[in-house]
């Protein structure tokens, strides 16, 4: 009886990947950015497992003697996104990258949208802020109950409706239409996301936490494909149901937030005797990253890491936990978007040795470290490092 958790903090990524250029992310580093502009930041948990020592900052000194094994992990695909992020770390080799839209989408996919969900039109359908796209659009949106479409960097169709205008299933029922029957082959899409808000006007709109990301369903293969058909509990914490279309998990709980997701996390440890626990944290990328909110992200880093200790109680011996991420959102880089990162790597176990294990070529070592773990069939990519770790 033993459990696998990895714990993805979305967006805290963990320096530059050499082909950062190529995505216009030259110089971005989340983790050491929040460090220098939060410098009465506080880790004393993160320092003891030795995050200090993957960021070289005076701020959060490296230690002699960590308490993790510790290294990064390189991107194999070629994206910037959840989606592609967590299929990698789930052991898929995702080659095919998802199409953007940075001039807004053709007229054909608008067209069909409005006929299919018989909504009056459409507002905006260009890159926008999902904070500034309702300061500038969501009064218009309430008096014509149209729909505000917007994209981003990343491969996503949103949709950002007022709750009282349309409410959450209708919402819902758009981006589904949307999901499966606007986007196809040709046009696709990597993810529709409904961006339910609330207010009365431009100067209190705000975001609730109804968000919902419908993604493009991933190849079969991943982790949990593998354990589920070995009839070992797969348990799902944040948007992991989201990214995955409900593939693979035989436990799930949406969490709408960092605090709700790390209690759940560790209501699934006292829960399950023998399984894998998948637990994304979404407010570094949308509350704090997105919205270049520096300060927020280290007060969320250093939550993290006051909880960290309970996580760790409830553990077995046996058991291990990863810290990840899934891509990089420097609150301090320009624009909005994502950032082309290495994703930290950090490993506990009661057992294990905190070992260096240097810089990864791939996501997806985490998944085949958990098939070796479980002693299941390996997804298509990934090395594993569980023999690196074993006591």
């Amino acid at each position: 009886m033993k459990r696998f958790i990895v714990i993805v903090l979305d967006g805290v990524g963990a320096g530059e990947l050499p082909d950062a250029k190529e995505f216009g992310d030259s110089g971005a580093f989340t983790l050491l950015h929040v460090f220098q502009t939060n410098p009465k930041i506080k880790l004393p948990n993160l320092q003891k497992a030795g995050i200090g020592n993957l960021i070289k900052s005076k701020i959060i000194p490296e230690t002699k003697t960590p308490t993790f094994a510790i290294g990064k992990l390189a991107e194999k695909a070629k994206g910037k996104d959840s989606t592609t992020g967590h299929w990698e770390i789930s052991g898929l080799d995702v080659k095919t990258q998802f199409p953007t839209y940075p001039n807004g989408f053709p007229k054909s996919i608008l067209d069909k949208f409005i006929k299919l969900t018989g909504v009056p039109g459409i507002l905006v359908n260009s890159t926008y802020s999902g904070t500034e796209v309702l300061k500038d659009y969501g009064e218009e949106h309430l008096r014509t109950k149209k729909p505000i479409i917007y994209t981003s960097a990343d491969s996503v169709f949103q949709i950002a409706c007022h709750e009282e205008i349309y409410p959450i299933d209708e919402l819902y029922k758009m981006c589904e239409i949307a999901r499966f029957k606007v986007f196809n082959d040709e046009q696709n899409i990597g993810r529709v996301i409904a961006r339910p808000f609330l207010g009365k006007s431009s100067k209190d709109f705000y975001r609730t936490t109804h968000r919902k990301d419908f993604s493009v369903t991933p190849n079969y293969g991943t982790i949990m494909d593998i354990l589920t058909k070995h009839k070992i509990t797969v348990a799902g914490v944040g948007k992991i149901e989201d990214l995955f279309a409900n593939r693979g998990l035989t436990l799930s709980n949406h969490t709408p937030t960092n605090v709700e997701g790390i209690e759940q996390t560790i209501d699934f440890l006292k829960e399950i005797e023998n399984g894998f626990i998948f637990t994304n944290l979404v407010d570094f990328d949308s509350t704090w990253g997105h919205r270049r909110n520096s300060k927020g992200f280290a007060k969320g880093l250093e939550y993290f890491d006051q909880k960290l200790p309970e996580i760790q109680a409830v553990m077995k011996d046996d058991d291990i936990l990863i810290l990840t991420a899934d891509h990089g959102c420097d609150p301090t880089f320009k624009g909005t978007d994502h950032t082309r990162e290495y994703i930290p790597l950090l490993v506990y176990g009661k057992n294990i040795k905190p070992v260096d294990l240097g810089i990864r070529n791939t996501f997806a070592d985490i998944a085949a470290t958990i098939s070796d773990f479980f002693k299941v069939e390996k997804p298509e990519i990934g090395t594993s490092f569980l023999n690196n770790i074993s006591g």
